[in-house]
């Protein structure tokens, strides 16, 4: 014959019950945390591949952090060199022309470029990428005080002329390296841009200096 189980007993029983569903509810909340409860040590969690905790992979590489933050300079150059010479007086019409195209298509591509530093949010590392001997063609201090001060105009074009011949030369390497090396799109496509514009142009320069 079926007994009840008294009151107290019963008591027990469904607390001795509860007591079960805590411990085993913790060793799931231990579990799905990362800490083995069994082992006593925490376990490293797993992360599913493309999870957007994922650390993202870098725009841009060291070569075209390099590319950037020394174009900068040698374009900045450029268009000082176009002020000085656009400055003077008595200027030949295509030579004028041609410096104004350099500084109209340059300074945009140094503030292209310094923006892209900002956004990459990487010191430069000039020691990626090579000038070589020349320095990448740009004007030494003496070159440039020469153009600044000279004040016959025909002159003042020929320096500017043959300077800025071996400056774009020294800018057509450097992109040539970034589109070697570089890992960034936007970065090699200015480079594509400075190779092909300023190889024209030094053909443009070189026919102005021998109808001069």
């Amino acid at each position: 014959m079926f007994r009840s189980t008294p009151a107290p007993l019963r008591r027990i029983g469904l607390t001795a019950a509860a007591g079960m569903i805590l411990i085993v509810g913790a060793a799931c909340s231990d579990s799905s945390s990362g800490t083995d409860p069994m082992a006593g040590h925490s376990m490293p969690p797993t992360q599913a591949s493309g999870s957007p905790t994922a650390s993202a992979e870098k725009p841009a590489n060291r070569d075209d952090v390099a590319f950037a933050a020394m174009m900068i300079p040698h374009h900045e150059q450029a268009v000082w060199m176009s002020d000085t010479l656009l400055a003077k007086k008595g200027l030949d019409p295509e030579v004028q022309t041609l410096a104004e195209q350099i500084r109209a298509a340059q300074q945009p591509e140094i503030d292209t470029m310094k923006r892209w530093l900002e956004e990459w949010g990487t010191p430069p590392d000039h020691s990626q990428m090579d000038h070589g001997d020349d320095n990448g063609g740009m004007m030494t201090p003496e070159e440039m005080r020469e153009l600044r001060d000279e004040t016959d105009a025909e002159q003042a074009q020929q320096q500017f002329l043959e300077a800025m011949i071996k400056h774009h030369q020294g800018a057509v390497t450097m992109a040539q390296a970034e589109v070697e090396k570089g890992k960034n799109a936007e970065a090699i496509a200015m480079a594509k841009t400075i190779i092909a514009t300023q190889q024209e142009e030094i053909t443009t320069m070189e026919g102005i200096l021998d109808r001069l």
